[in-house]
């Protein structure tokens, strides 16, 4: 049973508020929706359930209000939202800021450091989703996180992204201690769980780091542990690994602590190993 004519109405002037549509285009997709105003709107944007897509600047001109909305005039800039503005939008989408959830968000929306966002990032991020309400930019960010463990393709897309926004402007390397904590965020839920059936490998490297590594994080590091914990996934043993590699020394000295350990033997049971 479709709505009242009075929720119709107040569907199809937010419909139009957010689009840039005509009424009647409005009330088409709306129709075609069920009364559905975030299914209808999502419609429009990607070109389905209707004859025409929208305009670039009609998209353009939703998602700039939506950022204008989020700004605070009295502390923001015109074309960024500071940490505080940061944070509140975030929490309003129910994004857990403890997990890699955060990051997700800080990838989509190319966020030049964690805790700020650019228009541009906002803007160009959503507009390629094709998401263009909060209901839909909630939808698409529990996808993208439902996927975190499951495409590499996308995870290392989040993983090289954390680097540079983790990192201070003047800088080209990653202090330890920082990269120790996006590391645990990275690799534990809902981020790739780096382990296997007989290793904590996240633990291992860790307890690695405490023990033999005092130095900072460079870029060419950081990728390279990721290609390391992928292999390290498919072949706890490690057969992989030589010394005539291109793996960082970083990773030949773990390499090597491991064999000391007697870690990396298909046998050993110990998760906590």
């Amino acid at each position: 049973m479709p709505p009242s004519s009075t929720s119709q109405k107040a569907m199809t002037t937010q419909f139009v508020q957010l689009t840039g549509a005509s009424d009647r285009t409005a009330q088409r997709y709306l129709k075609n929706a069920g009364y559905k105003l975030n299914e209808a709107v999502d419609a429009y944007f990607s070109g389905g359930s209707g004859t025409s897509t929208p305009t670039t600047s009609a998209l353009d001109t939703s998602l700039n209000q939506m950022f204008d909305k989020l700004r605070d005039d009295s502390n923001d800039a015109k074309d960024s939202l500071g940490l505080d503005s940061t944070m509140a939008y975030l929490q309003d989408l129910g994004i857990n800021l403890e997990n890699a959830e955060l990051l997700v968000v800080m990838e989509l929306l190319q966020a030049p450091a964690v805790g700020e966002l650019t228009r541009k990032g906002y803007v160009d991020g959503w507009k390629a989703t094709g998401a263009a309400t909060r209901q839909a930019h909630v939808a698409h960010i529990k996808s993208l996180v439902n996927s975190l463990a499951t495409d590499l393709t996308y995870f290392r897309k989040v993983y090289r992204h954390t680097f540079v926004a983790s990192k201070e402007d003047n800088q080209k390397a990653l202090n330890l201690e920082l990269a120790i904590v996006y590391w645990n965020v990275l690799f534990s839920a809902p981020g790739l769980l780096w382990q296997t059936k007989n290793h904590n490998w996240l633990g291992l490297w860790l307890q690695f780091l405490q023990e033999k590594w005092t130095r900072s994080v460079n870029r060419d590091m950081w990728n390279q542990i990721l290609e390391f914990a992928i292999r390290s996934m498919t072949d706890e043993t490690l057969s992989f690994w030589s010394e005539d590699g291109a793996w960082p020394s970083v990773v030949d000295d773990f390499v090597a602590w491991c064999k000391e350990k007697g870690v990396g033997k298909a046998e050993t049971m110990d998760l906590d190993a």
